[in-house]
């Protein structure tokens, strides 16, 4: 790779274009094209989340009850990134959310509820989103697996007063915890049924069914193991506020065996933020600990002054974010994220470029500008993973997808993040609004990642580490765009057209 700068001046390097006083998004600039001397295909984005986490996949899904809970941690797992489960609930119901993502190795749609032979059943939404409810002889997740509840066949029932045992069935055959799809689906045929066990040791994890197994097998092919951490589990990540409550929740995720844990804030460079971190490496030593948000070089260098082990950059700039209209205080994401790198990477800490990310083009810019991973609410929202149900608004189906910031996320415990917790009055930075079915996150995921490895080449950068050196050399150049050219490098002067990528 040749990092010598060209002999024709032409375009701004990174370093003057960002100390001109202006605050730039990622549409505001357009990176040149280099040399290309390898295919798309050679392109390697593997990186880093934190100081001791490497990801095959450099996405990260955001810490948001729309987005991040047990399936998407999984479906991110098995692509190579990682999901943050939120902190919108109890800490016992965040651990759970974190112990279903980890026990399993194959990204189902499924999150377990369990039951004992002595409950009843009354009401569908008992099942929550599970096709499925488990029966142990304690009725928790750690109890021995007697039997399990279809959905089906509990509607099908006339009377539903009566206690589980009367009609539960039998368990199904069982695979290790462990197992692969192929080894799911040889049990499957091997015992002529459409259900096995996931077990671990006597407790059973959750039950796949063949269809899903079919389900999952007709995507693009996920990376071989996906992001596995020492323990031979799955790769999941959570957050956390800065509270004194969040030591207990803390307690909780790392004995549900956490891989990360991010501390979950607006505005990072607090006095609450500085001593949870202190906090954290010192009673968990071993557990990564990423900090933020913040926007500027003298926030993270106050939160690296601490230890953090990675930097959440953002603010103001997610889809459903209102800070920079509510607050008058944030930064345009071109320039937080290349401003936070530019100091970050001096001390080995990496970047999560968090928030304003619409399409791979911004994902290509987050990346090159010295961010090691990107975090995306909106992005993996409407998705078959993110939580919540598929409704019908204005001929389109639709998921809910809010802020963490809206009033109504606030009621459930988001205040926090906001410093609000304590306020007298809670003044919305966010909004609650919707996001199209985008199908699953196992299809749409892949192609991205491939649209990024090309413009990846178009700058000529085999990898995330050539793209910062290129960058960091002034080999890499790039220009504003006015808003005439950001209209020209967009869909225009067509009647109509269908937006299809995949």
């Amino acid at each position: 790779m040749d990092f010598t700068p060209p002999p024709i001046e032409d375009g701004y390097a990174a370093e003057k274009l960002f100390n001109s006083g202006f605050s730039y998004t990622y549409d505001d600039v357009i990176f040149l094209p280099h040399y290309i001397d390898f295919a798309a295909d050679d392109v390697n984005l593997s990186s880093r989340l934190s100081r001791n986490i490497s990801l095959s996949t450099p996405f990260v899904a955001s810490p948001m009850d729309t987005v991040s809970e047990s399936a998407m941690a999984s479906a991110m797992a098995a692509l190579g990134g990682i999901a943050i489960v939120h902190p919108n609930n109890t800490s016992s119901r965040q651990a759970s959310i974190v112990r279903a993502a980890k026990s399993r190795r194959v990204p189902i749609l499924s999150e377990p509820v369990f039951v004992s032979p002595s409950d009843v059943i009354e009401f569908e939404d008992d099942f929550a989103d599970s096709p499925f409810i488990l029966v142990t002889e304690s009725g928790t997740s750690t109890g021995k697996f007697i039997g399990f509840v279809s959905k089906n066949n509990w509607s099908n029932r006339n009377d539903k007063s009566v206690r589980v045992s009367d009609y539960m069935e039998s368990p199904p055959s069982a695979v290790p915890w462990s197992s692969d799809l192929a080894k799911i689906e040889e049990e499957l045929v091997k015992e002529k049924g459409n259900v096995v066990a996931l077990l671990k040791g006597e407790e059973v994890v959750d039950l796949v069914t063949k269809e899903e197994v079919e389900r999952v097998r007709g995507y693009p092919k996920l990376v071989t193991g996906g992001s596995v951490g020492a323990d031979g589990e799955w790769l999941v990540g959570a957050a956390i506020g800065t509270r004194e409550q969040d030591k207990e929740r803390l307690e909780h995720l790392v004995k549900a065996g956490v891989n990360a844990v991010v501390l979950d804030s607006s505005q990072g460079n607090s006095i609450y933020q500085l001593e949870m971190i202190k906090y954290v490496k010192k009673v968990y030593p071993e557990l990564d600990v990423i900090g933020g948000n913040v926007v500027t070089m003298y926030q993270a260098d106050n939160l690296i002054q601490a230890g953090v082990d990675g930097l959440r950059v953002g603010m103001g700039s997610g889809s459903i974010c209102t800070t920079q209209e509510v607050c008058a205080v944030g930064r345009g994401q071109g320039t937080a994220v290349y401003k936070v790198s530019s100091i970050a990477y001096k001390s080995g800490v990496p970047v999560i470029a968090d928030g304003g990310i619409s399409n791979s083009g911004h994902i290509v810019k987050a990346l090159s500008l010295g961010a090691s991973t990107v975090m995306m609410g909106s992005f993996l929202a409407g998705s078959l993973e993110a939580p919540g149900a598929y409704v019908y608004q204005d001929g389109q189906r639709v998921k809910k997808y809010r802020g963490m910031g809206s009033l109504e996320a606030m009621t459930q415990g988001s205040d926090q993040r906001y410093l609000g917790d304590t306020a007298k009055l809670k003044i919305a930075q966010g909004v609650v609004g919707a996001v199209k079915d985008k199908g699953s996150v196992l299809k749409f995921i892949p192609y991205t990642l491939q649209a990024v490895r090309q413009g990846f080449q178009d700058i000529g950068a085999n990898s995330l580490q050539s793209a910062h050196d290129l960058l960091r050399s002034r080999v890499l150049r790039l220009e504003v765009r006015t808003g005439a050219a950001q209209v020209e490098g967009g869909i225009h002067g067509l009647v109509s057209y269908e937006k299809k990528y995949f």
